[in-house]
C-alpha cells in the first residue's frame, strides 16, 4: 500500500494540475453543449482518511445530491460527484435557465445535473489516465439523493478493510453572465480500490 507520508508538496501538485486540466476540459465540453460560458475551477485537493470524508459532505445525516459511477479498467475504483441540494438546484438553474425548487422532483433538472456529473467525471479521469499512463474507463453514471451514509458507504464498503483514504477535488462552477456570478461549489470524490491506489501513486513518483 501506499505510505501517505511519502507524499510531498510535489505529488499534490500533480493531483491539481489533473484536477485543473480535467476542469478546464469540462468546462469547454458544457460550455459547447449549452451554448454558454461555463467556468470550472479546482480551489484544493486533498487526500483524507474516510472517517474525515462522512465530515466533509457536512456528515453522515447530511442529505446530498450525488452523480455516482464505478471505474473500470487497470485501476478500478468509485467515484461520486457530490453537491448540497441547494447547490444542486441552483446549478440545475443556471443550466436550463428555469427556477428550481426542488430537484428531485424535476426531471430536467435531474438531467441536466447527471450531464454535469457525466462530463466532469469524464474529464477528470481522462486527465488522470493522461498523467499516469494507466486506462481508466467511467461506468453509466447515476443520480440519487439521500443522506451521505447511505450514498458513499456502497463506495467505501469495497475498499475499507485495506484502504484509509480518498481524494477529494473540490469544484467550483459558475456560469458567466449568472445573477451576481452565483458560485456553485462541490466535491468529486475518487476512492480508489486498494491495488488502484497504489498504481496511481506510484506512477506519480511515490515509493511504497
Amino acid at each position: 500500500m501506499v505510505d501517505m507520508n511519502n507524499l510531498s508538496s510535489l505529488h499534490l501538485d500533480i493531483l491539481s494540475e489533473i484536477g485543473n486540466i480535467g476542469s478546464g476540459n469540462a468546462a469547454t465540453a458544457l460550455s459547447n453543449l449549452l451554448n454558454k460560458k461555463i467556468d470550472m475551477s479546482v480551489p484544493a485537493i486533498k487526500i483524507v482518511e474516510f472517517n474525515e470524508l462522512m465530515e466533509y459532505v457536512g456528515g453522515p445525516d447530511q442529505v446530498i445530491v450525488s452523480v455516482c459511477l464505478r471505474i473500470q479498467g487497470e485501476a478500478p475504483g468509485s467515484m461520486f460527484f457530490v453537491l448540497q441540494p441547494e447547490e444542486a438546484n441552483l446549478l440545475a438553474e443556471q443550466l436550463i435557465n428555469v427556477n428550481v425548487s426542488d430537484i428531485i422532483e424535476d426531471e430536467m433538472a435531474l438531467s441536466a445535473i447527471s450531464e454535469v456529473g457525466n462530463i466532469l467525471s469524464g474529464s477528470y479521469l481522462s486527465a488522470l489516465s493522461d498523467f499516469t499512463s494507466i486506462n481508466m474507463q467511467p461506468t453509466v453514471p447515476t443520480l440519487v439523493m439521500d443522506m451521505a451514509a447511505a450514498i458513499l458507504m456502497q463506495g467505501m464498503i469495497e475498499i475499507s478493510q485495506e484502504s484509509d483514504y480518498a481524494i477529494i477535488i473540490d469544484t467550483s462552477i459558475v456560469q458567466e453572465g449568472s445573477p451576481q456570478r452565483e458560485l456553485i461549489k462541490g466535491h468529486f470524490l475518487l476512492l480508489p480500490d486498494p491495488d488502484s491506489f497504489g498504481k496511481i501513486f506510484e506512477s506519480l513518483g511515490v515509493i511504497e
